[in-house]
């Protein structure tokens, strides 16, 4: 109002003279932003030269990484670095940029400046001068320092390094055909594990010997003050495996022979199965801590296995955890070797597709917990909890009304495997252990087909056993998983895949589970594995009665839509004060389910959202309820044989 005043007055002051020169003159809309030069796609053809990477890991109060690298150019002009933004295992554009940091260039000793592609981040465009041989690189990675900030890989007593996030490479070129030659220092006195061939160490500093770009990505290392080295390799094979480990103390390192066997056993029974292998020697990288962050993440000739530390000396403890080997070494044959057509990238900045994990990560899963029962890790009765609970589960995922297995896929993407309010609705990474429960039905199915002939095993051999020895990737698609299911046992594998995976549906697939001569059946006993989740988990588990869990902060970690506590408008976050007047515990809610099977009084909390405190009643008489697998009828069971070690 004041302005549009001021302006009227001036108006009549200026007159009509002064009107025709104020007339505006023409202004420019916006303008569009200038063509950006694409980058350079990538070709399969050799790359001029070795690049050199030098990463000095000994800053272990600050978890810095400081690099130095050297990239040979072949003459003057435009060149792009590439930081890589699609990791493989990872499946989303996860690569750490916002970590990288303090990137100089020089050449001949003359700086050399560089600019960020605005679109494309992970790209960073240079111009080579005249004369120049090769691009002296230094920068840092800025590993996180606490949570908050993501995964811990630097503590004081051990340190996970991954090549991706210490490297620039040129585009324009596949991967594979990018030589690179690394290095690293250590901490003095530290030992360290890789699926890298070590050249030299001198002063604290380990060569590697030069391999593609592609297979240093894939060969991560993990060093650390407390070691134990164990031989895996199975009796008449000549190709290595071992299981290194690291630990936050050396009294975490103590496994039984009995725990040795167990692993042991695990490649023996894995041969078994695919009848074949895909490396030329293989690690195990178990890392035991409760510092760094927990890790699972499959490599060709090696795997990333970080658990709890008492993953060997509390064994019963830690039930939970001892799928986590065979889940990640069952990935050098599907995943590492062969792999979804659509999951296989010349380099590392061309964007993947997830469409086919239900079979990447879901066929795993399932050799995960086979695997860990054939060869010891679980007991055959540990095995048949954990698929309760799972089964259980995803029978309560309400999401899969509206969303099929197949669109989960797009989670690593959709959500980057952050927390969602609303997990059993919502849906997130379901094909894992959705896909699970679909290869337990049809590994029944073709049992039943065959009278027991033949099984899901056989097409684990003809689908992974082929090119023994090679770790070449081999992709694969919808139609080979097909065509592989009808040469086991003819059968309308497309319409089952298609009702399974790619259709909405009601509860989770439990055919497997009964046609394999079990029932999943809700008691008020807890099973130890069951148990054991919960306390790696660090969490109390009411889901499948009042539909939440708990941390030790009283606060709710889940609410599963449509469940008691969500009709009573409880969410994930809200803290429970009090129960039926007293101080909350865990433990007196237990005791108030069980009491209230007999009784009609309502449950009272009082609780706390957004500061917010309030008085909430739970009506609920079910009791305590947890999953199991119970036999129907008498023996023998298909799931049984499913389990039986080979």
């Amino acid at each position: 109002m004041r302005t549009r005043s001021l302006l009227a007055s001036s108006v009549l002051l200026l007159g009509t003279a002064s009107l025709a020169l104020a007339a505006p003159a023409s202004v420019p809309g916006p303008q569009p932003a200038p063509p950006i030069a694409p980058i350079p796609a990538p070709r399969d053809v050799a790359y001029p030269g070795t690049l050199s990477i030098h990463v000095d890991a000994t800053d272990l109060a600050r978890h810095i990484f400081r690099v130095e690298e050297t990239v040979p150019v072949a003459g003057p002009g435009p060149m792009t670095l590439l930081y890589p933004q699609w990791i493989p295992g990872n499946h989303n554009p996860s690569g750490p940029i916002d970590k990288f940091a303090g990137l100089v260039i020089h050449a001949d000793g003359k700086l050399v400046r560089w600019t960020r592609d605005p679109v494309h981040v992970y790209a960073f465009d240079v111009d080579v001068p005249d004369g120049a041989k090769t691009l002296e690189l230094s920068f840092q990675y800025l590993s996180p320092v606490t949570r908050d900030e993501g995964r811990i890989v630097v503590t004081p007593a051990m340190l996970n390094l991954e090549w991706w996030d210490v490297a620039l490479y040129p585009a324009g070129y596949f991967s594979r055909d990018i030589e690179a030659e690394a290095s690293v220092k250590l901490p003095q006195g530290w030992h360290y594990a890789t699926a890298l061939t070590t050249t030299s160490t001198r002063n604290g500093v380990v060569q590697f010997a030069p391999v593609s770009f592609n297979t240093l990505v894939d060969s991560p290392l993990d060093a650390g003050r407390y070691y134990l080295r164990e031989n895996l390799t199975p009796s008449g094979h000549t190709t290595p495996v071992h299981l290194d480990v690291f630990a936050d103390s050396p009294d975490q390192l103590q496994i039984t022979p009995a725990e040795l066997r167990a692993h042991r056993s695990l490649v023996s029974q894995a041969y078994k199965l695919f009848d074949s292998h895909h490396y030329n020697h293989y690690d195990f990288l178990l890392s035991l801590s409760n510092q760094m962050g927990g890790q699972g993440l499959e490599h060709h000739r090696s795997s990333e296995d970080g658990t709890v530390p008492g993953y060997f000396i509390n064994w019963n403890g830690t039930i939970a955890a001892r799928d986590l080997l065979s889940h990640e070494y069952t990935h050098s044959w599907n995943g590492k070797f062969r792999r979804p057509f659509d999951l296989w990238t010349p380099n590392f900045n061309v964007p993947m597709r997830d469409s086919l994990l239900w079979m990447y990560e879901g066929q795993t899963q399932y050799w995960g917990f086979v695997l860990a029962a054939r060869s010891g890790l679980w007991t055959h009765q540990e095995a048949l909890d954990a698929f309760a609970l799972t089964a259980a589960t995803y029978d309560h995922h309400v999401g899969h009304a509206w969303r099929s297995v197949e669109d989960t896929t797009n989670d690593p993407v959709i959500a980057h495997r952050a927390p969602i309010p609303w997990r059993n609705y919502q849906l997130s990474e379901d094909y894992y252990s959705m896909g699970q429960l679909t290869w337990l039905d049809a590994d029944t199915l073709i049992r039943k087909l065959t009278h027991g002939r033949k099984s899901l095993d056989d097409f684990a051999r003809l689908f992974f056993g082929m090119d023994n020895g090679s770790y070449v990737t081999r992709t694969y698609t919808l139609a080979d998983i097909v065509h592989t299911l009808n040469e086991v046992v003819p059968y309308d594998w497309a319409g089952f895949l298609k009702q399974h995976i790619y259709e909405p549906g009601k509860g989770a697939p439990l055919g497997g589970i009964v046609r394999g001569g079990y029932k999943l059946v809700y008691t008020a006993v807890e099973s130890p594995f069951e148990k054991s989740t919960e306390h790696m988990d660090k969490f109390t588990d009411f889901s499948f009665s009042l539909g939440f869990t708990v941390d030790k902060k009283e606060q709710l970690t889940q609410v599963l839509w449509g469940s008691p506590a969500f009709d009573a408008g409880l969410t994930v976050g809200t803290k429970i004060l009090a129960l039926n007047g007293t101080k909350f515990t865990t433990k007196d809610l237990k005791r108030a389910l069980d009491w209230g099977v007999t009784h009609s009084e309502p449950l009272t909390f009082i609780v706390e959202q957004n500061k917010s405190v309030r008085t909430v009643e739970i009506t609920y008489h079910g009791g305590q309820r947890f999953p199991h697998l119970v036999p129907v009828g008498s023996g023998p069971h298909s799931l049984d044989a499913i389990l039986a070690a080979r």
